[in-house]
Order: structure tokens, then C-alpha cells, then sequence
């Protein structure tokens, strides 16, 4: 089971790792408060490059299937991450 969250139950925290898996357009163009962006294509390939098995990650995408399938990646290889349901899109949905 891949631990997920909610956008409610996300914004009740503060000075987390947040990653938006889209790609860096998408990015640019908006994206959650203080989410970094690293796409897709590049944690699939090396995610040892850009995380740190000690710290926790929230990671989403436009509307969460990406951040499922990428979330089950992670972990079996023994990181801490939350999916975030929904994405993108219900962001932008709670932010209304």
C-alpha cells in the first residue's frame, strides 16, 4: 500500500520535501507552493541522484497517476514518500 494524502490534509503542513513529477512546462506554468520540480522521465531513470533515502518526499503529478505508479518505484527501493491524491488538479480544485 503506498502511503497518500489528501490537498486538505497537505496544506496543514509546513517545511516538507514536495516534488512535482510533471514536466518543467507544466512546472513554470504553475505548481503547489514550495514544490521543486524533477519530471517523470528523470526519477524513473536515476532517483538515487536526486533523493535522499533519510528525508520523506510528497511527491504529485497532474492527477496522481504518475506520482502512484512513480510512489510504488520508490519505495521498493526503500524511500519514504506520501503520494499526493488527485495532483495538480485537485491543487488547484482546494485553491478556489
Amino acid at each position: 500500500m503506498i502511503p497518500s494524502i489528501t490537498i486538505d490534509e497537505l496544506l496543514t503542513y509546513s517545511n516538507i520535501n514536495i516534488i512535482d513529477i510533471r514536466n518543467i512546462q507544466s512546472y513554470n506554468n504553475n505548481h503547489i507552493n514550495n514544490s521543486i520540480n524533477i519530471p517523470f522521465s528523470k526519477l524513473m531513470i536515476d532517483y538515487a541522484k536526486y533523493l535522499d533515502k533519510d528525508k520523506k518526499y510528497f511527491i504529485y503529478c497532474q492527477k496522481g497517476i504518475s506520482s502512484t505508479k512513480i510512489c510504488k518505484l520508490l519505495i521498493s527501493n526503500g524511500y519514504k514518500v506520501v503520494n499526493i491524491i488527485g495532483g495538480y488538479e485537485e491543487w488547484i480544485l482546494k485553491k478556489k
